[in-house]
């Protein structure tokens, strides 16, 4: 059974490999980036699975796995990743990736998941599939209040305070007070500032 598996850390992609080579019948080439991945396929007979890295150079998300697709149909084609979260793993399945695999996979089951994709099966782990998505919370949102919260987002997008009274339905008077509230808070010069440091935090 022939693998092309391609990723940019060479540990993780050795790793694999190694894996992989030690089952009986799994032989592995290796590939850096999108690019050897087409001059591979140039080289080599066609492979019985290839095993593409999501954020290596040149995949540009989806597009890199569908050009690999396009190339070598109608062998399966699969990703693999460690950042990607379940919308991705469903769009590339519903865009004809074989499977998906997290990096987070133990070795067996990552093996078996190979052998499957490989016999034309398509595959994805259920307890990723269906494991519900944290939103992660900044440690600024429990500092300020949903409404100072609004009056951040005003000041981000550059909106005056009678823009923000406006928007959110409240007194140019208590806007202000806002902005001098939030200013404490976050620290911040002024209300410029504190746009900034919304924006470099991630809050917008």
């Amino acid at each position: 059974m022939r693998i092309l598996l391609a990723d940019d850390h060479e540990l993780v992609r050795e790793t694999i490999a190694v894996f992989l080579e030690n089952e009986d019948g799994f032989k592995v080439v290796q590939s850096a980036d999108l690019n050897g991945v087409k001059s591979a396929i140039k080289s080599h007979d066609p492979f019985d699975l290839y095993l593409l890295d999501f954020e290596m150079p040149g995949m540009n998300g989806l597009e890199g796995m569908k050009a690999i697709i396009s190339l070598v149909s109608p062998k399966p084609v699969a990703l693999i990743s460690g950042a990607a979260d379940k919308s991705v793993a469903q769009q590339a399945l519903d865009q004809g990736a074989a499977g998906f695999l997290p990096k987070t996979m133990a070795a067996g089951s990552l093996v078996n998941a190979v052998r499957f994709m490989s016999m034309g099966e398509k595959y994805a782990p259920v307890d990723f599939m269906t494991k519900e998505t944290e939103t992660e919370k900044h440690p600024l949102q429990d500092v300020l209040s949903a409404r100072e919260m609004q009056v951040l987002s005003g000041l981000v997008r550059g909106l005056a305070n009678k823009e923000i009274a406006r928007e959110i339905k409240l007194q140019e008077v208590t806007i202000k007070l806002h902005v001098k509230t939030l200013c404490r808070k976050l620290e911040a010069k002024n209300r410029t500032h504190a746009a900034i440091i919304a924006k470099e935090a991630g809050l917008f």
